[in-house]
């Protein structure tokens, strides 16, 4: 973990001073590099499905599948990324004071986020897209019925940044299942500045009562149903 945590912090400071031109770039060649890698990333994939079988439910199956079009999507998603304005330097809420000093905030990056999700790999991608691009090296724990999935998704990642000339560290993904993991990740606050947790209401608890890192956290998530006026309400709210 040490290692990582020393990579990733390396990564970051170069990944600081980068021009919004090469992380495009580099987010462009990690969109090309997963497309294809497909097949890899679709074996491993498929790997994990397998070991899921006996113990995880339709739904939980149905997230963690990797088809050729959901690794398209999570190609295209790169790209959107890529087309988006750099926040990085971007200046708000400028006043002049009445010294005649103009006081304003400009955003920078974090430095090292850590990034703990559950079920879905295609979060690898996306996570990773953004932290690159807001100018932030990641270190990525997946759940561990996705690791197999995850890994290949960040081979082929870092592929993508080592072509366009960034640290392929900018990217990585905790190679164990091992819960114990998860513990070691959020009491590194020399090595990570920030931590991202994305999952159900036993994660949050635990990375809340246990992290010595800061923590950028959702509560209880919302869900609405909308019922049309000819539908039996009872059936649609069973």
């Amino acid at each position: 973990m040490t290692a990582i945590g020393q990579a990733a912090r390396i990564a970051a400071a170069a990944l600081a001073r980068a021009s919004t031109a090469s992380k495009n770039t580099a987010l462009e060649a990690m969109a090309e590099a997963i497309v294809a890698g497909s097949n890899d990333i679709q074996a491993e994939n498929a790997a994990d499905l397998a070991a899921g079988q006996d113990n995880l439910s339709a739904a939980l199956l149905d997230r963690l599948e990797l088809t050729p079009a959901r690794i398209e999507t999570m190609a295209e998603g790169l790209c959107q990324v890529a087309s988006l304005p750099d926040p990085v330097g971007e200046v708000t809420d400028l006043t002049r004071r009445p010294s005649g000093i103009e006081v304003g905030r400009m955003r920078v990056p974090l430095g090292v986020i850590g990034m703990i999700y559950e079920s879905r790999p295609n979060v690898t991608a996306d996570a990773a897209g953004l932290c690159l691009k807001s100018g932030n090296a990641v270190i990525l724990r997946g759940g561990s019925e996705a690791l197999r999935s995850n890994l290949a998704i960040a081979t082929y990642l870092q592929q993508g940044l080592a072509a366009a000339g960034l640290p392929a560290e900018t990217i990585q993904v905790l190679a164990t299942a091992d819960r114990a993991a998860v513990g070691a990740l959020l009491t590194m606050p020399e090595y990570v500045d920030v931590i991202v947790p994305r999952g159900g209401k036993g994660l949050i608890e635990r990375v809340s009562a246990e992290s010595q890192i800061p923590v950028i956290k959702h509560l209880d998530g919302n869900c609405h149903v909308f019922v049309d006026d000819a539908a039996d309400l009872d059936k649609a709210v069973a």
